[in-house]
């Protein structure tokens, strides 16, 4: 459709309508569907199947007056629906029926973070949990503000709606025995929901402030629920303060204002005192402070001074030293050089944030290099900066900061260097001598060095040392076959771009032995009853010798059926009796796609390669992922350790037998004899 299209148009306003309203509304559709079906998971379910249906319908009938209250509405009859099918709650059933739509109560968000946050769950699913039914936050989203990968996080709250299943947990507050304990991991929830909307991970905008209000919600909510606990309105200080600055911390366009250069006068002077409120409690409270009246103290340290002239810094460098010590995280560590930067010089504060650039978690932290530049552009190293603001753009996914962070860099003025790593990599890996698996290969290598280092470093400034931190930081902890690929790969590129071997400081590791241990009694393997796709495949991996690979890889328009071959790339594979049997079979008439078709389609989201995908049934190619899993579950019971033989064991059994004949791949000019 194209973009000029009126209708495209609108629904393309509806559909970042509903985005919005669905960041704003989930919590409490969520919440109010829990206290009707008492089941988390489907209530995510039922609120998801609402917002389908106002993505729908929206950009044809238009935006409801009340957003919130339709989602509400088309999701209850979803819960209405369900409730029948399983024909529970008969009584309830009748009562739902003719109710009007129910608001959710006031405290329902609040019940539903304990139950997010239950003891049964571990901690990184109670806060993945809670980010994904309260924050309405995606999984990508959550991944980012944890540094882990998104597969994780989906994984986390994947079991943790499991767990609260099987156990059954209540939609209920803690009472006041548990609530203490219970209380840590909600803090955490709140503040992590407030930092997302504060700065936010990805989008157009800087800011949610949505997610801020709903954080500041929870959090006095929380102060109301436990008035003695001093973590609670340490948290509640926290962001009321950070919350002041909202209208100063952007420009005209939504451009990002840093701290020091922002209009005081802007900031919300009644959260100013109402985080002043809150930290006055905390301290009546007494005891030992713990982080979140540390960083609500830091922040009442910025809102004091007039100007940024007046700041304390080094007040605000002690505040850090004793908050690392209580949590010392690679992100604590970071502001706390921040700070010692502005206390003590930028030279005190780069030596340490230099100490964390190995840190595995802060790898793509777009927030070390971008602090990195700040220090290094006021030692007036500013060649250096202007590579740190850029690496800094693009480890950042908000449009916002990525074009504030360019445009620090642009407004460096440098000297022209020559070619960049970008630009060499770019060339590198548009040869044409390079066939589509190597440059997969050397391109994931080659990505991870751009995001590392920059992809605007020129070539000549690259170091052994740079690559070395590179692969310490990446595939410290990967196998040696790994570590070996990727150090092929810059030797390789080093060499083409005629610049001194960048993988000088790289040993090559040594590679444990391939597992080669016999199958015992293949035949009695084969004689069961298995699918024909399996028992072809595997036949074909005995009688042939030839690699997984290449076996996967063969299409029916390439095999020769009378000579008992099939080609595969520019090679011959061939097969006996057993296999010539099979065939016919598996084909069932097929003449085009591959010869070993996956159990299923594959997802709209994951279109396969024409290549890899047969015309006739739709079906992709079978993965070696895959067909490796089956063989090792069939092959399970011949194994004495239990684990299940692999593949590449079933092709090298052909050559270990007595008398076999070599491999039977040869040459595509070559025709191969019979067996």
């Amino acid at each position: 459709m194209p973009l000029g299209d009126p209708y495209a148009r609108v629904t393309m306003d509806a559909h970042r309508t509903v985005d919005a309203v669905w960041k704003l509304e989930s919590a409490r559709i969520i919440a109010g569907l829990t206290r009707m079906v008492h089941d988390v998971g489907l209530a995510e379910e039922l609120a998801q199947d609402a917002l389908v249906a106002a993505l729908e319908q929206w950009p044809a009938a238009g935006v409801p007056d009340n957003p919130g209250a339709w989602l509400m509405a088309i999701a209850k009859r979803r819960a209405i629906d369900h409730i029948r099918r399983e024909q529970r709650l008969e009584r309830k059933q009748e009562q739902l029926a003719y109710e009007r739509v129910p608001e959710p109560e006031p405290d329902d968000s609040l019940r539903l973070i304990f139950m997010s946050c239950h003891p049964s769950l571990p901690t990184e699913a109670r806060v993945a949990l809670t980010l994904r039914l309260l924050g309405g936050l995606t999984a990508e989203e959550i991944a980012r503000a944890f540094l882990v990968s998104e597969q994780r996080i989906t994984q986390r709250i994947a079991a943790a709606k499991k767990t609260l299943a099987e156990q059954r947990v209540p939609f209920d507050l803690p009472g006041p025995d548990e609530l203490t304990a219970r209380l840590s991991s909600v803090l955490e929830v709140v503040y992590l929901v407030f930092n997302e909307g504060y700065s936010a991970t990805s989008g157009d905008d800087l800011m949610r402030p949505g997610l801020c209000l709903e954080a500041l919600r929870l959090g006095r909510l929380l102060a109301q629920l436990a008035p003695r606990e001093a973590e609670v309105h340490g948290l509640v200080a926290l962001m009321e303060i950070q919350a002041s600055r909202e209208k100063a911390r952007t420009g005209p366009a939504g451009e990002p204002v840093q701290l020091h250069e922002q209009n005081r006068g802007r900031w919300d002077q009644l959260l100013i005192r109402r985080g002043f409120t809150a930290m006055l409690k905390a301290r009546e409270i007494g005891g030992k402070p713990g982080p979140y009246v540390l960083q609500a103290a830091i922040a009442v340290c910025h809102a004091q001074a007039h100007t940024a002239q007046d700041t304390d810094w080094s007040q605000i460098a002690a505040l850090y030293e004793a908050l690392v010590r209580l949590l010392p995280t690679p992100i604590v560590h970071l502001n706390r050089a921040v700070a010692v930067g502005m206390a003590h010089g930028p030279q005190h504060g780069l030596e340490l944030v230099d100490q964390l650039t190995a840190v595995p978690q802060l790898r793509d932290y777009h927030l070390l290099p971008g602090v990195r530049g700040d220090l290094l552009l006021r030692l007036g190293r500013t060649e250096e900066a202007r590579l740190e603001f850029v690496r800094a753009a693009s480890l950042t996914r908000n449009v916002a900061e990525q074009a504030f962070l360019l445009r620090r860099a642009d407004g460096i003025v440098v000297t022209d260097q020559g070619p960049t790593l970008g630009q060499a990599a770019a060339g590198f890996l548009g040869r044409d001598d390079l066939d589509a698996e190597t440059i997969r290969s050397y391109g994931q290598t080659l990505r991870r060095m751009c995001l590392t280092l920059g992809d605007r470093t020129p070539l000549t400034a690259l170091t052994p040392e740079q690559t070395r931190r590179v692969f310490d930081m990446a595939w410290g902890q990967a196998r040696p076959r790994t570590w070996n690929r990727h150090r092929s790969a810059v030797r390789s590129f080093s060499a083409w771009a005629e610049i001194p071997d960048l993988a000088t400081n790289l040993d090559r590791r040594a590679e444990p032995p391939t597992d080669t241990a016999a199958i015992p009694d293949l035949a009695a393997l084969f004689g069961r009853d298995l699918p024909i796709r399996e028992r072809t495949l595997w036949r074909l991996l005995s009688e042939s010798a030839a690699g997984v690979a290449a076996v996967l890889s063969l299409n029916v328009e390439d095999l020769d059926l009378d000579d008992r071959r099939g080609r595969a790339d520019d090679k011959w594979i061939s097969w006996r009796s057993g296999t010539a049997r099979l065939l016919p079979d598996l084909l069932g008439g097929r003449t085009r796609g591959p010869l070993f078709l996956a159990d299923r389609r594959p997802a709209p989201a994951r279109p396969p390669k024409p290549t890899d995908l047969c015309p006739d049934t739709g079906r992709g190619r079978l993965s070696y992922p895959r067909a490796e899993y089956l063989f090792k579950q069939a092959t399970k019971s011949l194994d004495p350790t239990g684990n299940g033989y692999t593949l590449r064991q079933l092709s090298a059994q052909e050559r270990r037998s007595p008398g076999a004949p070599a491999p039977r791949t040869t040459p595509g000019t070559s025709t191969p004899g019979r067996a």
